[in-house]
């Protein structure tokens, strides 16, 4: 299967690349000039191509350390927005002028999560991005870290590069870090460890496979690699992690060689409606559910009723969008939920009928309807 789906990535017609800060920049901050003209040309090869090419690219806050001459990462959050709006203009620039020198456009696209939270403004970040691409344009997509707490705060652009891929129906996603790939364990302190070529199934056992990167300027680590390939693959998008520092590696991708570590897509990919309410807004709230509630989520088809619910967690209101999950912690699904956390409390449990008596007024039959519910 795997020879067969590499094989398939060198047809890859609209391909997503992101690039983490560690391949971008030195280890004081400064941009490692040299590099970005190396990718930039891979990319510029492959827009000649006729593919359509998107890169996703940390280093705002690396590049604007760099200028001001700061010694350290900041820790502050008013102090990473200040760097991050010196280094944004920055990158830009540099990006603008070395593809204009090969002959292609290159646009600034800076987006939050909020972009993806509300479904008008993920409808427009989806018809700006494919716009782009038809008017042979290559996007340049960063987090707005100049605006985006949240995002600086927890954020990275590991899990921004696949929801972007998912926004514009893209066929590969490649993930470029200062690693191979997914290892049997971390290879800087593991000499024996292997590292995985293919990942079919994002288990448990692989996730644990995940350690923190130990990194001075990056946000991401293995972890964060690993909740975007299962955007990716939920999304009917290839992504294959690979070593950023080897010359020719996009290329190499691209050929069907066997190199970093590949994530197929699964059989079944989930229509742009159902991808905004998998992967786009903020989590609010969690739902835990029983055994049976489980069973008829999984395999019959069913809506998530109140009688199938063991516990409600967070506060959220109706029609946010909450995790659902099984007594061992196991995400089943998520979805838009029809009751806010204060009235969900007072009828899980129940039977549908019981609603109207425990509300005062009569609500809807069910907690998630299937129609509004992604099984993840």
């Amino acid at each position: 299967m795997e020879e067969e789906i590499r094989a398939n990535l060198t047809r890859a017609k609209r391909i997503v690349v992101k690039v983490g800060t560690s391949c971008l920049t030195y280890a004081n901050g400064k941009l490692n000039l040299n590099y970005i003209e190396r990718i930039v040309r891979e990319l510029a090869d492959l827009k000649n191509q006729s593919r359509d090419v998107l890169l996703v690219s940390s280093g705002a806050i690396g590049a604007g350390i760099g200028k001001l001459g700061l010694s350290k990462k900041p820790r502050t959050i008013p102090e990473k927005q200040a760097v991050a709006a010196v280094g944004q203009g920055i990158l830009i620039q540099v990006y603008e002028k070395l593809f204009a020198e090969y002959g292609h456009t290159a646009a600034q696209v800076l987006l939050t999560r909020e972009d993806l939270i509300n479904r008008q403004r993920y409808i427009n970040s989806r018809n700006t991005l494919t716009t782009l691409l038809k008017l042979g344009v290559i996007p340049v997509i960063n987090e707005n870290d100049t605006v985006a707490v949240e995002e600086i705060e927890f954020g990275d652009n590991d899990n921004l590069s696949a929801l972007v891929a998912s926004l514009v129906d893209a066929d590969l996603l490649v993930n470029l870090s200062d690693i191979d790939g997914l290892y049997t364990s971390n290879p800087r302190v593991n000499s024996g460890a292997q590292l995985i070529s293919c990942v079919e199934r994002i288990s448990p056992e692989i996730q644990c496979l995940a350690e923190k990167t130990d990194t001075t300027l990056g946000t991401g680590g293995m972890k964060t690699k690993l909740m975007a390939a299962k955007i990716a693959v939920n999304t009917g998008v290839s992504m294959v992690i690979a070593n950023g520092q080897k010359p020719g590696i996009i290329h190499d991708i691209l050929n069907g060689k066997k190199v970093g570590t590949l994530f197929p897509p699964q059989p079944k990919a989930m229509h742009s409606r159902k991808r905004w309410i998998a992967f786009g807004p903020t989590i609010k709230g969690t739902i835990v559910i029983d055994e049976g509630a489980r069973d008829a989520l999984l395999n019959k088809g069913k809506s998530l009723l109140p009688s199938g619910i063991i516990q409600v967690k967070g506060d959220f209101e109706r029609e946010d969008i909450v995790s659902v999950i099984d007594e061992d912690c196991n995400e089943i699904a998520r979805g838009l939920v029809n009751y806010g956390a204060k009235d969900l409390s007072k009828i899980k449990g129940v039977k549908t009928r019981d609603i109207g008596e425990l509300l005062g007024e009569i609500g809807e039959s069910e907690v998630i309807h299937r129609d509004n519910l992604v099984i993840l």
